[in-house]
């Protein structure tokens, strides 16, 4: 098993360097330059030539691309002009707002997609699992940022049951305030997100169940007399749950890149919405660091998944 994982790491390496190879040339092809948003009518064209100087902008491709590489493995990822910040920083304190938001986003998913996928399963083609079913194919039609904005006007505008913006309120102290006020700010992003990710869960879930319950194995344990309540839960359900767990690696990984719609919707000022804001403004050592760090979390996405399986299942190790 461990020789594996260490294959899969090595094998990441060449896949990291094409990623970054792409990534350096699509920045470079973008229209304008990092200080297209800091120019003013007072701002003359000796000052951009200047800054384009100072920044390497009219060094050979291969020659950024180096010094770029160099950099990123000295832990320094430039500095965003947008915020006038170095980018590692920036992007360290985003990324624990993309955090919490994450976990409960996840926990919320599962919390409400594994019982509903349970009782779809074990009661196939009654009015519970018509319900669910028809529960999914809503969830699934509408789309994501029309389904957020619903959430913000009713529960924020209308009800004002939740904050509309940011991460944490401007009065909350260190402590349990401060946690609460991070909390009450997370709960319906999270709980929004969540319900959009549960329809691939339940009707996963859903299908496994099915499928198990005419497996050979459940047919062996009733016929020796085994009561249906233990068929289920010990046999059926043990065994759909295997591959619900080793989507845990890719749900945890694609939701710390943050949603660009979702924060960008609430403010919330995560990775997504880092992410965009650098879009707009042309902040290209943002946008280079940010992809290269999304492309990184997928593929620790996919091991986490293989590792997580490995582990749950007996029957599938990693030889």
């Amino acid at each position: 098993m461990w020789k594996t994982i260490i294959r899969r790491i090595l094998i990441m390496i060449p896949e990291l360097i094409l990623l970054s190879v792409l990534v350096f040339m699509l920045a470079k092809l973008m229209p304008g330059d990092p200080f297209t948003g800091l120019l003013t009518p007072q701002t003359s064209a000796t000052q951009v030539h200047e800054l384009k100087v100072q920044a390497g902008l009219y060094d050979p491709w291969y020659v950024q691309y180096w010094r770029w590489i160099v950099h990123m493995f000295q832990g320094d990822l430039g500095m965003s002009y947008q915020f006038k910040s170095p980018v590692s920083n920036l992007i360290a304190e985003r990324a624990t707002n993309t955090l919490w938001l994450s976990l409960l986003t996840v926990i919320l998913s599962y919390a409400i997609a594994i019982p509903l996928g349970v009782i779809a399963g074990r009661y196939e083609n009654t009015k519970r699992d018509k319900l669910i079913q028809f529960y999914s194919f809503v969830v699934y039609a509408i789309p994501a940022f029309v389904f957020y904005l619903l959430g913000v006007y009713f529960f924020g505008y209308k009800l004002h049951w939740f904050p509309t913006s940011g991460s944490v309120s401007v009065s909350a102290d260190s402590g349990l305030s401060y946690l609460f006020s991070r909390l009450d700010h997370m709960i319906l992003p999270a709980l929004l997100m969540a319900i959009l990710s549960t329809t691939s869960i339940i009707q996963y879930l859903r299908s496994e169940i099915i499928d198990n319950t005419n497996q050979d194995f459940v047919k062996t344990a009733r016929s020796k007399g085994v009561s249906e309540k233990m068929v289920f839960w010990k046999h059926i359900l043990r065994n759909s749950l295997l591959p619900i767990a080793a989507f845990f690696g890719y749900s945890i990984t694609g939701l710390l890149g943050g949603s660009i719609f979702l924060e960008t919707i609430f403010g919330y000022p995560g990775m997504g919405l880092l992410f965009m804001d650098s879009i707009v403004s042309r902040d290209y050592s943002v946008i280079t660091a940010l992809v290269m760090l999304y492309g990184l979390l997928n593929l620790i996405g996919t091991l986490l998944s293989d590792i997580v399986l490995s582990i749950v299942d007996p029957r599938v190790r990693i030889e």
